[in-house]
């Protein structure tokens, strides 16, 4: 199928061919016949792609703070890494879709295949929407109104902010589409609307629905002139819906308010005032967001979870339900604003120029019957299986800043990549030279000439993927965490000594020369013989409390999904396994989903070791800091950049760019996938492997007594998580 895309570090837009996403649980699959253009909007992504590197950075100061911290942490060859992959990552254009249900996922059950539907779809020829972002279009309204939902939700939302009444005086700065709709619905509610806007069609516009409009170009004074339309009262709301650098329209929306009016601000502007303005009003200032609540709300949006009624009348999906009401009864008439209607593929009559004079709104069409499917070929040539082929399921961050990157330097010969979604992926296979993309995992699990599955996507689906994978007859690499529940190893052990086949967790630093270097130094394969204290610092940095890494049945938590490689490097460097852990976190109340935490690890042979995992610490500060203490030696590791030693005779620093070990993890996997070397008679051997099985186990285990010993305040031994030694191949230490 066919999706527009912006390129932020050209400023293209283009069409994509990307697979057909499949439809997800709680979510409506799409097929698009209208899609609205967003002019204000998709104008600033397009102007922001086109602008110079300087230029970008001028529209964003506050990225500037961002990169000079990671240059001070990770050094400047890995920070400008990451704004190239940043600028390079594609953005999605489109947010008010209008199309047919094709397919629901599991948990609608209101929504039937062929209903109309409005959604915040993207332009794209087919589109998977959560639940709760999907309207029903009423029979009474055609599908050319219904692509103006989305944005009648966002001005509803606006003013539902202002919550003005009947009778009162309202100012709209800005009558682009977004200010014409806010004025119309304002006008609805039994406002008096001023308009504020200075190219004259706009205005005529509004004009004629019965708005009084203010042209500051033809030397209007827009202050005297509210002034004076309110008899010197001012004006009861003021809201911007323009998008402009001008620092004037909110001092000037200030200043044209009543005392304790309310200001609210929809559109992208200078937020840059006097004080005195603002104190000598007391106006309150409000910033709409989106659609109304549940927006950006992961568990509104991705999991369904709706707000009552009784506490919260406005969400999202209703105001979506209000805006279609008022077409349907006729009160809402949107028809004279369309300036044109283009099939998909001319979409550049519009993108070529978004700031054409008299543009209001312009429509996309889409074809009735668009070719769909879920894999993308990509390369016109003959593909030649060879042992060691491999299919990623996962196209995330990730997956595309670092480890195709580490498994094309490791000569992976990759021939298919999966996301949800089917464009990120699409991205990474044209990036790389992947044959082709897919939105249908299934196809790398039933694909014979693929022999390792690479599992990237969210912690909750890793030990499901992987169960699939083995049982498919795949060796596996699954980023970490490899589970995020107890229940859910047994059979993933189970599934793994049934197919005899290699499974490894994304635990790369071990493979750091670094920490080979230290393993080194540090007795090699006799380091268990003699036992040592560690203590491993990591400054992790905040993360938004609304992503999904802290929702415990999804992320599992920070702990959880990324502590997991530090105690994986310890159990590396000690030589032994974990016997029995303490996690104690932040807070009078902590939660299982705490990130700022201190773990204590007890090992087998006598080590003892401390995770510091924060997440309240400056960017500008090292993120990892490993020290050991050993036989009267040290020995500390700063970020994976230098490695500092004291006491070894012969070693005293080793140093260059950060490494921590994803290529040569890579490299390691493939070469067992091709060669075999590690498995003899369907078993893998522990001493050999890379990652010894029951070590994963055990690290796997070792987080989930730490969240047990969390909620019961005491040390809990890591035996008895539910796996014994005697399931684990080759393992012969007690559990």
């Amino acid at each position: 199928m066919k999706q527009l895309i912006q390129n932020v570090k050209t400023g293209e837009t283009l069409l994509m061919d990307v697979p057909t996403p499949q439809v997800q649980p709680g979510q409506v699959l799409i097929q698009t016949g209208r899609s609205l253009v967003s002019l204000g909007t998709e104008r600033m992504l397009v102007e922001f792609g086109k602008a110079s590197l300087l230029n970008k950075v001028r529209q964003q100061p506050d990225r500037v703070k961002q990169v000079v911290e990671k240059i001070q942490s990770d050094g400047l060859r890995t920070t400008i890494g990451a704004v190239i992959r940043k600028l390079n990552q594609p953005v999605p254009l489109g947010y008010c879709n209008v199309g047919t249900v094709l397919a629901v996922g599991d948990g609608v059950t209101d929504l039937c295949v062929g209903d109309r539907v409005a959604s915040n779809g993207y332009h794209a020829e087919v589109v998977c929407v959560p639940r709760n972002l999907v309207a029903l279009i009423p029979d009474a309204v055609s599908d050319d109104e219904a692509a103006f939902t989305v944005i009648g939700a966002i001005s509803l939302n606006s003013i539902r902010l202002l919550a003005p009444s009947a009778g009162e005086t309202v100012v709209v700065i800005g009558l682009g589409l977004l200010g014409l709709m806010t004025a119309e619905l304002l006008r609805i509610s039994g406002c008096q609307v001023i308009g504020i806007e200075i190219v004259e069609a706009k205005g005529q516009l509004a004009t004629a629905r019965g708005i009084t409009v203010i042209n500051p170009a033809r030397g209007v004074e827009p202050i005297n002139a509210v002034m004076s339309m309110t008899t010197g009262l001012g004006a009861d709301g003021v809201i911007i819906t323009a998008s402009s650098r001008i620092d004037k329209l909110l001092s000037q929306a200030v200043r044209m308010s009543r005392r304790k009016g309310t200001v609210v601000l929809v559109g992208v502007t200078d937020l840059t005032m006097s004080r005195a303005d603002l104190y000598e009003k007391e106006v309150v200032l409000r910033v709409a967001r989106s659609y109304g609540p549940g927006r950006y709300d992961e568990a509104y949006e991705q999991r369904g979870q709706d707000y009552p009624v009784d506490y919260v009348r406005w969400t999202a999906n209703r105001n979506f339900q209000a805006i279609l009401q008022f077409m349907a009864t006729g009160q809402l008439q949107v028809m004279s604003w369309i300036t044109e209607v283009v099939p998909l593929t001319d979409y550049q009559k519009i993108y070529s120029d978004l700031q054409l004079s008299g543009r209001i709104a312009s429509l996309l069409t889409y074809p009735e019957q668009a070719a769909l499917t879920p894999v993308l070929r990509l390369l016109e040539q003959a593909y030649e299986p060879r042992s060691g082929t491999i299919g990623i399921i996962g196209a995330g961050n990730f997956t595309g800043a670092i480890l195709v990157s580490a498994l094309k330097a490791a000569g992976a010969e990759i021939k298919t990549i999966a996301s949800a979604g089917g464009l990120s992926a699409t991205v990474l296979a044209r990036k790389f030279g992947i044959t082709q993309s897919t939105t249908d995992y299934q196809q790398i699990l039933n694909d014979p000439d693929i022999d390792l599955c690479v599992i990237t996507t969210r912690h909750d689906s890793h030990a499901r993927l992987t169960s699939e994978a083995l049982k498919a007859g795949k060796h596996v690499f699954v980023e970490k965490p490899l589970a995020i529940y107890p229940h859910e190893l047994p059979a993933l052990i189970e599934h793994q000594q049934q197919a005899g086949r290699i499974l490894m967790v994304g635990f790369n630093r071990r493979f750091s020369p670094y920490a080979q270097k230290m393993k080194t130094l540090l007795g090699g394969e006799r380091s268990a013989d003699l036992p040592m204290n560690i203590v491993v610092t990591v400054n992790a940095g905040s993360i938004l409390a609304a992503s999904w890494v802290h929702d415990r049945d999804v992320g599992g938590g920070r702990i959880l999904g990324e502590a997991c490689h530090f105690v994986d490097l310890i159990t590396f460097l000690t030589g032994s396994r974990v016997m029995s852990v303490c996690l104690n976190a932040m807070g009078r109340q902590p939660t299982e989903t705490s990130d700022s935490a201190s773990i204590l690890l007890r090992y087998e042979n006598g080590s003892t070791a401390t995770i510091n995992y924060f997440s309240n610490g400056s960017k500008a500060y090292a993120k990892e800091r490993v020290e050991v203490y050993w036989q009267e030696r040290t020995l500390v590791l700063d970020n994976f950049r230098t490695l500092t030693g004291y006491g070894f005779k012969g070693f005293s620093k080793l140093s260059g760019r950060q490494d921590k070990g994803h290529v040569e993890q890579m490299k390691r996997l493939i070469n067992q996938v091709r060669t075999g070397q590690e498995q003899t008679n369907r078993q893998i051997k522990p001493e050999k492997s890379l990652i010894p099985f029951d070590e994963l186990i055990n690290t796997t285990q070792t987080l989930f007594a730490a969240l047990q010993s969390l909620r019961e305040r005491r040390f809990v031994a890591v035996a008895g998580m539910g796996i014994t030694s005697q399931k684990l191949n080759g393992a012969d230490r007690p559990a």
